[in-house]
C-alpha cells in the first residue's frame, strides 16, 4: 500500500479554469469531517497487510480546515492503520490561507510538505483565472513557508493567453528564488462547463495556443533543469530525494485508497471511485455504506494505463515488464506501434526501456493514445 488520499470538497470561491469536485458553501463541512473520519475507519480492511506511506490533504482547498479538522483525520489514519515512521503528509494550501500562525499550527501537527497553488506571481494571470489570493500574497506567505518547512511544492500554470515567453521566465525565476525543492506546473486547459470555456465561447478571453504552451514547456524544462531539478513526470520537477511520494505511487501503479467524495482507490485489481456529491456522500456514510462504484481493470487497460503513465514519466516503460506482465502480443504491438514515434524522434528505447525523448515528452499524452489498444482478440 503506498497512500491515502482526502479530498477536502471545499473552496473559498471557483477557479476560473477548475472541474475538480468541491463547494464554495461550508454549511455541511462539519458533517463533511465527521463522514471522511467515518469513511477512513470503514476501509480500514482495505489495508490490512499493507503499509501507508503517505497521507495527502487534496481538494478544493484543504488549508480552508481548522487545525483540528486536519488533525482528527490525520490521527484517524494512525488509528486505523499501520504507518511508517516517517511518512510524507501533504497538505494542498492557498497561500491566503498560509498565515504564519496556521503554517506553524500546521508544522506542529505531523505536516511535513506543502503543496501551495501560486499559479501566477502576476496580478492580472491571478484575476483571470479567479483565484482567492493575490501577487503579494503568494510572495510573503513563500517566505514564512520556508522558515518552517523543508518539504514545499508550488504549483505554476503555463500557456495562459497573452503571456509573453518572457513573462514566463519571470514566474519560473521567481519560484527559483525562494529555493523551493518541488515545481508542478501545468498548462492551462480548457475544461468543459468551467467558466473559462463560457469567457472563450464569449469571446472575453482567448483560446490557450498550444504551440505557446510548448513553448513554455521547454523554456521550464531548460531552466529547471539547468538549476538542479529532475524531471521525473512531465508535470513534475524536484531536487534529488524532493519528489512527490503521493504522486509517484500513481505513475508506479501502487495501490492506494481515495476518501471523500469524487475520491478515486486502486487496490492493484479494480479502480473505485465516490460519488460526487457532498449530500449524497454524506448521507451515505451515516449509513455505513460506502458510496462508491469499481470496476475491475481488463488485461487491456492495465496495458494501457502502463504505457500512459509509463511514457510521462523518467522510468519509462518497461519492455521486459511488458513482455513477462501481458505477453509477447503485446511486445509485438507496442513496437510495431512505437516505430514511428521513434523514426521521428519522439521516443527512443534505452536498456529496454521504452521513452519519449526531449522532443517527444510535451507530446507524451497524445503518443500513448496512439499506443493503445482496444482488443487483441
Amino acid at each position: 500500500m503506498s497512500g491515502i488520499y482526502i479530498h477536502i470538497p471545499f473552496c473559498k470561491q471557483a477557479c476560473h479554469y477548475c472541474d475538480f469536485h468541491f463547494s464554495t458553501s461550508l454549511k455541511k463541512k462539519d458533517e463533511m469531517i465527521l463522514a471522511l473520519a467515518t469513511e477512513i475507519a470503514l476501509r480500514k480492511n482495505e489495508a490490512e497487510n499493507e503499509t501507508i506511506e503517505t497521507i495527502y490533504f487534496g481538494g478544493g482547498t484543504p488549508s480552508i480546515l481548522s487545525i483540528e479538522d486536519i488533525k482528527l483525520l490525520i490521527d484517524e489514519v494512525y488509528k486505523n492503520y499501520k504507518v511508517v515512521e516517517n511518512p510524507e503528509i501533504t497538505v494542498e494550501a492557498n497561500p491566503d490561507d498560509l498565515t504564519e500562525e496556521r503554517i506553524i499550527e500546521l508544522s506542529n501537527n505531523r505536516v511535513n510538505r506543502l503543496s501551495i497553488g501560486i499559479q501566477s506571481f502576476f496580478e492580472d494571470d491571478l484575476k483571470m483565472m479567479n483565484r482567492a489570493h493575490n501577487s503579494d500574497e503568494a510572495s510573503n506567505c513563500l517566505e514564512i513557508a520556508t522558515k518552517y518547512f523543508d518539504n514545499i511544492s508550488l504549483d505554476l500554470i503555463y500557456g495562459i493567453p497573452g503571456m509573453s515567453n518572457e513573462k514566463w521566465k519571470q514566474n519560473i525565476e521567481k519560484a527559483l528564488s525562494f529555493n523551493i525543492p518541488h515545481i508542478s506546473s501545468y498548462a492551462l486547459t480548457v475544461e468543459p462547463k468551467t467558466a473559462l470555456e463560457t469567457f472563450i465561447k464569449k469571446g472575453i478571453i482567448k483560446e490557450p495556443n498550444d504551440e505557446v504552451a510548448q513553448e513554455h514547456f521547454h523554456i521550464l524544462v531548460e531552466t529547471l533543469q539547468e538549476n538542479g531539478f529532475i524531471h521525473y513526470e512531465l508535470s513534475n520537477f524536484g531536487k534529488e530525494n524532493y519528489s512527490s511520494k503521493n504522486n509517484s505511487s500513481y505513475w508506479l501503479g501502487k495501490k492506494y485508497i481515495g476518501i471523500g467524495p469524487s475520491a478515486h482507490s486502486f487496490d492493484g485489481i479494480s479502480r473505485s471511485w465516490n460519488i460526487a456529491n457532498n449530500t449524497l456522500y454524506i448521507k451515505s456514510i451515516q449509513d455505513n455504506t460506502l458510496p462508491l462504484t469499481s470496476e475491475k481493470l481488463t488485461k487491456e487497460d492495465s496495458y494501457n494505463e502502463y504505457i500512459m503513465t509509463g511514457l510521462r514519466t523518467i522510468w519509462g516503460v518497461s519492455l521486459e515488464r511488458i513482455k513477462s506482465e501481458f505477453g509477447q502480443e503485446f511486445l509485438n504491438y507496442l513496437n510495431t506501434q512505437s516505430q514511428r514515434f521513434i523514426d521521428d524522434g519522439l521516443l527512443e528505447i534505452e536498456n529496454n526501456i521504452l521513452k519519449t525523448t526531449k522532443k517527444g515528452k510535451f507530446l507524451c499524452d497524445g503518443i500513448a493514445s496512439d499506443l493503445f489498444l482496444v482488443n487483441l482478440d
